[in-house]
C-alpha cells in the first residue's frame, strides 16, 4: 500500500468505471474546450511490462519530503513550488496555469491538472541545485527510482561525487522523481497520476 506515482494509458484514462480516469478526462477537456483549446484525447494505449524499456513509470512515494520541500522553498518561488509538487494530474502538454477541477481524484476532493512542460525546467532547476548525478535511473517502469535511492545504487556516484546531492537522499529521490515524471509525460506523451 501507499501513495504511487503512475503514468496511465488510454485505457484507464477514457474508462469511467471506479478504478478509471474517465470523469477527470471528461472534465479536463470541458476546460480545455472552454478556454478554446483542443481536447486531450491522444493518449497512448498501455504496453506489456517490459523492465528497462521507459513505456511505463510507477514509483512508490515512500521517504520523507521535509527536506525536498526546503530545497523547494529555497530555490523556487510559492506558485513554482506549487507547480512543481501540488499537482494531481501531470498531462503532456503546456498550459498557460494550472487547471483545477472539481473532480475528486486519488486522495484528493478536486483535481489538479498541471502541464508537464511547466514542471520540467522546476524540476531541472532543482537538480541542478543539488547536482544530480547523471547515473540516476531515466527509466522508471518498475520503482527503478526508489530502489535505486533504497537499495544502494547510490553508492558509487556518492564515493565518486560527493556533494549536496548525496547529503540527503530523500531530498534527491524526491528532485529525481518529479524530474523523471515529467520527462516520461512528455516523451509517451501520457498522463501521470498520483494512485
Amino acid at each position: 500500500m501507499g501513495v504511487y506515482l503512475v503514468s496511465v494509458g488510454a485505457e484507464d484514462w477514457f474508462d469511467d468505471e471506479e478504478d478509471g480516469w474517465g470523469e477527470v478526462a471528461s472534465a479536463l477537456n470541458a476546460e480545455l474546450r472552454r478556454r478554446g483549446l483542443p481536447p486531450y484525447e491522444d493518449v497512448p494505449a498501455e504496453t506489456d511490462f517490459a523492465p528497462g524499456s521507459g513505456q511505463a513509470f510507477e514509483e512508490k512515494l515512500a521517504p520523507s519530503m521535509t527536506g525536498f520541500l526546503a530545497l523547494c522553498q529555497a530555490h523556487l518561488s510559492q506558485e513554482e513550488s506549487e507547480t512543481l509538487c501540488g499537482w494531481t494530474v501531470l498531462v503532456p502538454f503546456s498550459l498557460d496555469e494550472k487547471i483545477w477541477l472539481p473532480v475528486e481524484s486519488g486522495y484528493c476532493d478536486s483535481t489538479m491538472v498541471a502541464g508537464a512542460p511547466q514542471v520540467l525546467p522546476l524540476a531541472e532547476k532543482l537538480a541542478a541545485a543539488i547536482d544530480l548525478p547523471p547515473e540516476t535511473p531515466a527509466a522508471c517502469d518498475n520503482l527503478d527510482l526508489s530502489m535505486w535511492f533504497r537499495d544502494g545504487g547510490t553508492k558509487k556516484p556518492a564515493a565518486l561525487r560527493p556533494g549536496l546531492w548525496s547529503e540527503d537522499l530523500d531530498r534527491a529521490f524526491y528532485v529525481a522523481l518529479f524530474l523523471r515524471a515529467a520527462q516520461h509525460s512528455i516523451r509517451r506523451g501520457c498522463p501521470i497520476v498520483f494512485s
